[in-house]
């Protein structure tokens, strides 16, 4: 069973990447989220989910070890494949979805495209119980209440939900501390540059 792979990065695609491991060149689906954190880099390093099937082998590789995790509850569910699942971490971070999981909140989960009512609703009853155990990226906690103001703040003013996310996550990775007009202040001053 293969759990990581470390290597020279041959092509990369935001789904997919080919890793050349020791002249091995393995085929990986990664997410969204760690085709940004691989992107200018000559070698990358994943922990891998291997998916194996009666007619097929499929990997898929992530940057952090807690989306992987977090993956990995994903497609426990019932109804909720390899594919879905990447698309809802493309939609949402990891540290989000387990918070919006955690606290039942249902409008945070369906704003991934491709995921309803009934959906969010069998995430947060199979895997309330179960988040706690993936740790928070890079080990800090974001004032969970904050951020979402600030990002409401912004997307009623017309910014794109996900760039309103990664600006007032970024400020708050600055300074967690931050008042909530200060923060949505900073904000703005980031997006309008």
């Amino acid at each position: 069973m293969i759990g990581y792979l470390s290597g020279k990065i041959i092509s990369a695609k935001p789904t997919k990447i080919l890793l050349d491991v020791s002249g091995v060149g393995y085929s990986v689906n990664i997410s969204i989220n760690t085709f940004e954190k691989i992107t200018g880099k000559d070698s990358a390093s994943l922990f891998i989910h291997m998916n194996v099937k009666e007619d097929s082998i499929t990997l898929f590789g992530f940057f952090d070890e807690s989306e992987k995790e977090m993956f990995e509850l994903l497609i426990s569910v019932n109804g909720i494949g390899p594919k879905i699942a990447l698309s809802i971490l493309a939609g949402i971070k990891t540290d989000d979805l387990k918070r919006a999981i955690q606290s039942a909140d249902y409008s945070r989960i369906i704003a991934v495209p491709g995921i309803g009512r009934k959906t969010a609703e069998r995430l947060v009853l199979e895997l309330r119980s179960k988040v706690d155990s993936i740790a928070e990226e890079g080990g800090m906690e974001i004032p969970f209440d904050i951020k979402n103001e600030a990002v409401a703040a912004l997307t009623t003013l017309g910014y794109n939900f996900k760039l309103a996310e990664k600006v007032v996550r970024d400020v708050l990775v600055e300074n967690p501390n931050m008042a909530l007009e200060d923060l949505i202040k900073k904000s703005l001053s980031t997006l309008n540059r």
